[in-house]
């Protein structure tokens, strides 16, 4: 089944699933599993295939395209950055570059901005800061401690602060200066931070291990025993952050203020792009030398990211995200196969009934014209676009009520 069987005319130059299968068996590395469909065009919440078939999106490419596919005010903004100045490296000024860091620093923390390519990049960069600021209250070996259930990314330093979602222990030896305390355990944490403690670093939701809210007792305990012990409070906000949960930052919708922010993901609306934004305590750690990249802070990426924030830091956006998202959610708590619902704003996961497998679901959604995610065995992860309707909506709670009335849902 597809989501509009009248959409079957092949799109002109598309090579078609089979030919880039093909490529892809060949040529690329084997770190995805991907699904069976290759996607060619996009607009607004909808996707299609290279046979022309529509798929309404509730993944936005992981949270990153939250303002849809190929906005026009981003396309805009990439078109006509991209026609006058595609690069000149970090050796010089570019307007994007500082009128951006302007606008996260004011819109956040108010201290200074690190721009990076990816959302791991940007814990890297976390990571150095808080490094570097332990380093200058005179700690010889500093840590950081985060929980258990995280996810941060996978170059060695991010991946060390990783415990379990992508750990390989044919990828080690990891970096040392790591700790992991059980998600949520608030006096795990209190134990773990001490002397040698640089910073903690916590998702306000995971989003990888499947939509879990980190606790308000936990954010709070986190914020406590840094103030004790001198130490950074980190978040992590690749996936919460620009608008996610219904605020420009998940941070808001928490009593804690943190010192480091990371953002990525959304912030490019599509082009790739991360930032360690920090308020005044750690503005000064990183000096030239310390740190750097190559492509990052380009005018293309900046400049597209202005254009996100632009559309996104709007109030009535922000509410209509929070205002749907507790339109989907009550819908699917409504669904046999659905035993609740968890998350904040458009950042959902769905908890299945025991015995219903999530990617089994997953890929019959796919085939009736939905994208969404399959995080766990018993999990689904929705990521709509910021900018979906109520229709759409509608429209996806359905998809879901059907597929999952094929794997056997029951009624509560």
């Amino acid at each position: 089944m597809t989501a509009d069987p009248t959409k079957t005319t092949p799109i002109e130059g598309a090579m078609g699933l089979a030919a880039t299968r093909e490529l892809e068996e060949r040529y690329l590395m084997r770190t995805y599993k991907r699904g069976a469909v290759d996607f060619v065009r996009g607009e607004g919440c909808h996707l299609y295939d290279a046979e022309g078939r529509q798929y309404l999106d509730f993944l936005a490419g992981i949270s990153v395209c939250s303002l849809g596919h190929c906005h026009p005010a981003v396309v805009a903004a990439v078109t006509e950055q991209a026609a006058r100045l595609m690069h000149v490296s970090n050796l010089f000024y570019t307007e994007p570059m500082t009128r951006l860091a302007q606008r996260l620093s004011e819109s956040s923390l108010g201290g200074r901005v690190f721009f990076c390519n990816s959302g791991t990049e940007a814990n890297e960069a976390a990571i150095k800061v808080a490094r570097k600021h332990a380093h200058g209250r005179g700690i010889a070996a500093p840590e950081i401690v985060s929980f258990e259930g995280e996810f941060h990314g996978r170059t060695y330093g991010a991946l060390s602060a990783t415990p379990k979602l992508a750990r390989n222990e044919a990828l080690g030896p990891y970096l040392p200066g790591f700790v992991s305390v059980p998600d949520n355990d608030a006096r795990a944490l209190r134990a773990a931070v001490g002397p040698n403690t640089a910073a903690v670093l916590i998702e306000p939701i995971q989003g990888e291990s499947g939509v879990w809210v980190t606790s308000e007792e936990a954010l709070m305990a986190a914020r406590e025993v840094c103030d004790e012990a001198g130490a950074l409070l980190i978040f992590d906000e690749i996936q919460t952050g620009i608008g996610r949960t219904g605020s420009l930052w998940a941070y808001e919708q928490t009593p804690v203020r943190p010192d480091v922010i990371t953002s990525a993901k959304a912030l490019g609306g599509g082009m790739p792009i991360g930032a360690c934004i920090t308020g005044p305590a750690a503005a000064e750690a990183l000096q030239p030398g310390d740190h750097g990249s190559t492509f990052a802070a380009g005018p293309i990426a900046t400049g597209a990211a202005l254009a996100v924030l632009d559309a996104v830091d709007d109030p009535a956006l922000l509410r209509s995200v929070r205002e749907l998202g507790a339109r989907l959610r009550a819908g699917l708590e409504e669904l046999p196969g659905v035993v609740g619902t968890r998350g904040r704003g458009l950042m959902v996961g769905v908890a299945l009934e025991e015995g219903i497998d999530a990617p089994a679901v997953g890929a019959d959604l796919l085939e009736r014209g939905l994208v969404v995610n399959t995080p766990a065995a018993d999990t689904i992860r929705l990521l709509p676009p910021l900018v979906v309707d109520a229709d759409q909506i509608d429209k996806a709670v359905g998809l879901i009520g059907e597929s999952l009335l094929v794997f056997g849902a029951h009624g509560r």
